[in-house]
């Protein structure tokens, strides 16, 4: 998925030349023609304009952190009902280590171990995963709640990518993967907000990144990129969406074909850990 998200930004530092919270610049001034009174009261209002567009970037990333962490109590409770055991026990041992790192993008050093423990021992209780046979149960709209690669602050994770932040041009909303076993179809979707200048609104879109799979071996899945289709929302939803067909393969790094492959290394009908080709741990719950 990194890799992915990697190609609908091919050149990272176009992004990071400015605040996600943008405001304006030394040199815009109020007209002249103003009076000294009314060009006190329309710098207050922008002053105010700032203040207010940078509290709306806070709570759209606090939004979507509080989101993840109901997110992962409700995975919790579901898990205390279906799940008596000792894999109920390991499974809530783990949503505990990822609540409040806001899929990872929160998390130090000391949480990412913790994680990484938790999801070892629930791997060991689960077992091998034979995808030959349960590969129905990879059927649905599954959403991300930890990826230990987002502790880069990058959307593209151990692989080169935009920054991400609070205080940087683009906000990660939520990430999901849609799978159909039956045609084959493996999308990840992907919320993201673009900072803009004052007074435009900040640019919301879906970004979903079309894939086919096949399952190789028992539990390895290898996904080969298809295309991007961008669809803005919120203020600008009235736009049509934008559909980026993959690169020929002359044209793209040998480092970013788009292409990946990753393991299954446990799953049941609720919750699915994954291995990504660069050692990146993953947690899915059924959305």
């Amino acid at each position: 998925m990194a890799m992915a998200i990697a190609s609908l930004f091919p050149n990272p530092a176009l992004f990071c030349s400015s605040s996600s919270c943008s405001s304006l610049s030394s040199s815009s001034s109020i007209p002249l023609v103003f009076n000294f009174r009314r060009s006190y009261h329309g710098r207050t209002l922008i002053r105010q304009d700032r203040i207010e567009r940078r509290q709306k970037c806070r709570s759209t990333a606090e939004d979507v952190a509080s989101d993840m962490a109901s997110d992962v109590a409700d995975a919790a409770a579901v898990v205390s009902e279906s799940f008596p055991g000792r894999v109920a026990s390991l499974k809530l041992n783990l949503l505990s280590a990822i609540s409040g790192l806001n899929r990872g993008l929160a998390a130090t050093e000391e949480d990412l171990k913790k994680a990484e423990s938790a999801a070892k021992e629930l791997e060991a209780e689960g077992g091998i995963v034979d995808l030959t046979k349960d590969l129905d149960k990879l059927q649905g709209r599954w959403k991300l709640i930890y990826s230990s690669a987002f502790s880069s602050r990058t959307l593209g994770g151990s692989r080169p990518g935009p920054p991400i932040g609070r205080l940087l041009p683009i906000t990660l909303g939520l990430v999901f993967q849609r799978i159909d076993v039956l045609s084959k179809d493996f999308d990840n979707i992907v919320e993201l907000q673009f900072a803009t200048p004052w007074p435009i609104p900040p640019i919301q879109a879906t970004a979903t990144l079309a894939h086919k799979f096949e399952v190789i071996g028992t539990s390895n899945i290898k996904i080969n990129f298809e295309k991007t289709t961008v669809k803005p929302t919120g203020s600008f939803s009235q736009l049509p969406p934008l559909d980026i067909p993959r690169l020929p393969d002359a044209l793209r790094s040998s480092s970013n074909t788009g292409n990946g492959e990753f393991e299954v290394t446990y799953f049941d009908s609720d919750l699915r850990i994954t291995r990504g080709d660069r050692g990146e741990l993953r947690v899915f719950v059924i959305s």
